[in-house]
């Protein structure tokens, strides 16, 4: 059921954003250094490796300068319109086509680097792999400002793995033990709430069971 909504959502919402979809094109065409989309290899259902897809926001082989596959608030990398891009997150909306031929899911653990899939736990990673990957997810919608938490960070690497991937594995072996088409649902609804309202600390609106980030570490 959930791989039917999955299809029937991605091609609905693809068809009504074409309109912006082709207006980004031209404008990424236009500007920076000319590339439209950015292809990196993510870990999927099973473990499988895929190519996830955005519009391109940062300069050429970003990941090999600079603090590499983690971006930062601010991150000097990133282009005048891929910053636009990134606030707003329109440059994931590729990942569409992504939900479309079965990579990923509307709702899911969010696709990670391969290197930062062995920052997580054993158990945490055979739970990540048994999910297909979503667009948006119990992790994302947590840590909706990843960015500028890593950006306070001396080594946002070791941050990462110490303290934020042990909290998202509990959040995502939360949404596989409550897995079900009303939660699905439910998450579609809760990731727009947060991004028009920007709420922070968004723990409790997934289930007032959940620990908040600071009583997990404790």
């Amino acid at each position: 059921m959930v791989r039917i909504l999955d299809l029937f959502l991605s091609g609905i919402a693809i068809t009504f954003l074409s309109p912006l979809l082709i207006l980004c094109i031209l404008i990424l065409k236009l500007t920076g250094e000319g590339e439209i989309f950015y292809f990196q290899q993510r870990i999927g259902l099973g473990e499988k490796k895929f190519k996830l897809m955005k519009f391109a926001t940062m300069v050429k082989n970003s990941e090999k300068i600079g603090s590499g596959s983690i971006t930062l608030k601010n991150d000097p990398r990133v282009l005048p319109f891929g910053k636009f891009l990134r606030k707003t997150k329109i440059n994931e909306l590729p990942q569409l086509f992504n939900i479309l031929i079965g990579d990923m899911s509307v709702i899911g653990p969010r696709p990670l680097l391969e290197k930062q899939f062995y920052f997580y736990s054993k158990k945490d990673q055979k739970t990540i792999a048994s999910l297909r990957p979503g667009l948006s997810g119990a992790g994302s919608i947590v840590f909706r400002d990843e960015e500028s938490i890593l950006s306070d960070m001396d080594k946002p690497h070791d941050f990462y793995k110490n303290n934020i991937s042990p909290y998202k594995g509990y959040l995502e072996t939360w949404y596989k033990d409550n897995y079900s088409v009303f939660n699905y649902l439910r998450l579609i609804f809760i990731t727009i709430y947060v991004v028009i309202f920007k709420v922070t600390s968004a723990e409790k609106l997934l289930s007032p069971d959940l620990l908040s980030w600071d009583e997990f570490r404790k």
